[in-house]
């Protein structure tokens, strides 16, 4: 194994307009540039892992092993791979990965390919194709091209590295990427599946589809005798039902509290308090509505739910799908974004001895704008 990975990230990010480096902002929990750094790491493909950067005091290495370098950049994008190449060349290693760390959605999946490709090739590319029609256009003629035709390219991207550092050192100022290198020299490379999630982030916007929020839900109430068993808003065949100022639907109390949650607006008594006489015996359904009215307004989807159902009878097993099959139709979900699990206490307290029943949900949303 003697393999480079180098990661650019020297760039300024004019176009994302933020006083933040776009490499540094956080995304999914940490900085951008990370994602790369990590999984490039967790890949075992490397001997080193080179990262480019506009200042080397910007990024704090510290909790990487030894793997990790940071040389500074250039003021271009070439410059700054080709101070990576010139700086790694002193290790003599046979193949050299460039990506950009704009692109923190790749696989490690990926990584191994375009490496087992190397084996065959000078150079590995990958590429998708374009969703949208194309056109150019050439004085005031308009001409389409066939999607067929045209090749986006992605990072990272692999190179036998000695023929990549020849063709870098005369490289022109212009390139976007190494493969521009090869087919401007009429070098022969090789293209790749690329993968759909690898997309650039160029602009504030392009995070905004990734805002992913998760909440926790959990309700209890008591059994009592005559009263109907209502569970994820549909009636179950039952000796008792659940104690409650409303219909006592643990299911979707639950729910409404894991979507507050991850909506950070407080819990299911703000919304609906006990000591209100107009909820009284309310339908939990109800009370559901306006939480999902909420999440549209707030341009929230769901992503999915988690249940634990926890109790020692009814059978959830028995019931699993006629629950679920409620839930879909009244939250607008489908199916397959619900999941129902039965919980038992192994006979211990009120849940064990069939007086009461506990549910917890986590719930994942999306902030779609």
């Amino acid at each position: 194994m003697n393999n480079y990975f180098v990661i650019l990230a020297a760039g300024k990010g004019k176009r994302f307009g933020s006083n933040k480096l776009k490499q540094f902002v956080i995304y999914k929990n940490k900085p951008i540039i990370e994602h790369s750094i990590d999984k490039s790491l967790e890949s075992n493909l490397f001997k080193k892992i080179i990262v480019v950067v506009k200042d080397t005091k910007l990024l704090k290495i510290k909790k990487y092993s030894k793997q990790i370098l940071i040389i500074k950049g250039g003021k271009e994008r070439s410059d700054s791979s080709l101070a990576a190449l010139k700086y790694i060349k002193k290790f003599k290693p046979t193949n050299v990965l460039i990506h950009d760390a704009a692109r923190p959605n790749f696989s490690i999946k990926l990584l191994k390919k375009l490496v087992l490709e190397l084996k065959r090739n000078k150079a590995v590319v990958p590429i998708t194709y374009s969703k949208d029609s194309i056109k150019y256009k050439i004085d005031d003629q308009i001409y389409n091209i066939d999607k067929k035709d045209t090749l986006l390219t992605q990072t990272p991207q692999a190179f036998k590295f000695n023929d990549l550092f020849k063709l870098a050192l005369n490289q022109p100022k212009n390139i976007t990427d190494e493969a521009s290198l090869f087919i401007n020299n009429n070098q022969k490379l090789k293209f790749i599946s690329g993968e759909i999630q690898n997309t650039k982030i160029t602009f504030q916007n392009d995070l905004k589809n990734y805002n992913t929020y998760f909440g926790i839900g959990f309700d209890i109430h008591r059994l009592i005798k005559k009263k109907k068993l209502f569970l994820g808003g549909t009636n179950i065949p039952f000796h008792s039902g659940l104690k409650g100022h409303s219909d006592g639907d643990v299911i979707i109390h639950a729910i409404i509290d894991s979507l507050l949650g991850a909506l950070r607006k407080k819990d299911i008594g703000t919304y609906f308090p006990s000591n209100r006489k107009k909820l009284k015996n309310i339908r939990s359904i109800k009370m559901l509505k306006p939480i999902l009215n909420l999440l549209k307004k707030e341009n929230f989807t769901i992503n999915n739910i988690d249940i634990n159902l926890i109790c020692e009878q009814p059978n959830v097993a028995k019931y699993r799908n006629k629950i679920i099959n409620s839930l879909s139709r009244i939250m607008n979900l489908k199916e397959d974004k619900i999941n129902l699990k039965g919980k038992t206490v192994e006979k211990l307290g009120l849940i064990g001895i069939e007086k009461a029943i506990a549910c917890e949900v986590i719930s994942s949303i999306n902030k779609n704008d």
